[in-house]
């Protein structure tokens, strides 16, 4: 009789740093973060943030990231557009609110987008186009809100201002360097760093750079950065903040910068970190910035509610089967602004099966070169 022998599975520990190292991390870095902020201010100024909360806070805010929230799902329909995939506006705010529920609760607050890029790139028929999609609309949301907040603290008084003008020579060097290796990349072989680099380049320069392009994603970018800061002011106000409002909006500038670092649970720990510093630099109290962003996190949580709500019932339906899922199983056919792969079709035609007419943009006429 043969004899079976068990083979042991062997899971080396660099697997393991890979899949949970990272996660652990963030956790324990906004862990870390809180445990120094309860040991330095107690956890008074956590319970007076919780306690504050009103109900015409909680209105304020639902109206206000409502407001928002379209202004952002019309600037990822912009890009995704430019891109060459299409997504309706009352889809892609659907999709935002599901995004931004889950960024939220879960852990680094970018697991949200990732399943907002996963979800949009499957129902496009394209995943890649799909998370390049929501990678470029955050990063310029990210890049605008920095801007602003730049013109902001010089314009403004703020603990943050005698030390802005090296922080914008080093960013400016940082992203120089960055063009600079993108620009070398883009030029070498058929290597995976020149690749990214090439359809990076691609997408800057026949999309998101386009004349009709960039002004929207600029506007929606704004009105993104006004409304969240039109939210903190309020939860500031209604903490019992009495600061100036321009004292005061540059303070919570510079919170709204540490609220994209992923780190935390839901953005909790490098947020409350900051507002401590910022507003013990001004005077204020470390206290004071922990109670304001302790109320702007229960107010943001009670305003992306509705996606919990989308995600229930795209639960429910999923349960029930296919046929009750609501959700489209082909790609959308979106008009492109340029057309890609036409170079390898023998008879060029479009997706609805009529010839393609001659190219009118520099773009069009370098994808029909082989």
């Amino acid at each position: 009789m043969a004899r079976l022998h068990s083979v042991p599975v062997r899971v080396g520990i660099g697997t393991v740093v890979r899949r949970l190292g990272l996660p652990f991390l963030r956790v324990a870095a906004g862990v870390t973060v809180l445990w120094f902020l309860v040991r330095l201010v107690g956890a008074a100024p956590f319970e007076d943030g919780l306690r504050a909360v009103t109900w015409p806070a909680v209105v304020a805010a639902v109206t206000l990231t409502a407001l928002t929230t379209v202004c952002s799902a019309w600037r990822w329909r912009v890009v995704a557009r430019a891109l060459g995939i299409s997504i309706g506006l009352p889809d892609a705010i659907c999709a935002y609110y599901r995004s931004l529920f889950l960024n939220s609760v879960l852990i680094g607050g970018v697991l949200g987008d990732v399943h907002r890029a996963v979800t949009h790139g499957r129902r496009a028929g394209n995943v890649a186009r799909g998370l390049r999609s929501v990678a470029w609309e955050r990063l310029c949301g990210q890049i605008m809100q920095a801007v602003v907040t730049a013109v902001v603290l010089l314009t403004l008084p703020s603990p943050v201002r005698p030390a802005l003008p090296y922080i914008l020579a080093g960013v400016a060097g940082v992203a120089g360097c960055a063009a600079l290796v993108v620009c070398g990349a883009a030029r070498r072989g058929r290597s995976r760093l020149g690749r990214a680099a090439r359809a990076v380049a691609e997408d800057l320069r026949c999309g998101l750079l386009a004349a009709d392009v960039w002004p929207q994603l600029m506007l929606a970018s704004v009105l993104v950065v006004a409304g969240h800061t039109a939210t903190f002011v309020i939860a500031a106000r209604v903490a019992g903040s009495t600061a100036p409002l321009g004292e005061l909006v540059a303070l919570l500038m510079v919170v709204q910068t540490a609220t994209v670092i992923p780190l935390g649970i839901g953005g909790w720990g490098p947020r409350e970190g900051v507002a401590a510093w910022a507003f013990a630099a001004a005077g204020l109290g470390a206290a004071t910035g922990v109670t304001v962003t302790t109320l702007y996190a229960v107010l943001m949580l009670a305003a992306v509610t509705p996606g919990a709500g989308l995600l229930l019932g795209d639960a429910v339906r999923r349960r029930r089967g296919p046929r009750h899922s609501g959700e489209s199983r082909r790609p959308d056919l979106a008009r492109r602004r340029w057309r890609p792969f036409v170079a390898d079709r023998p008879s060029p035609v479009t997706d609805l099966g009529t010839p393609l007419t001659a190219p009118s943009t520099r773009c069009e006429a370098e994808r029909l070169v082989p």
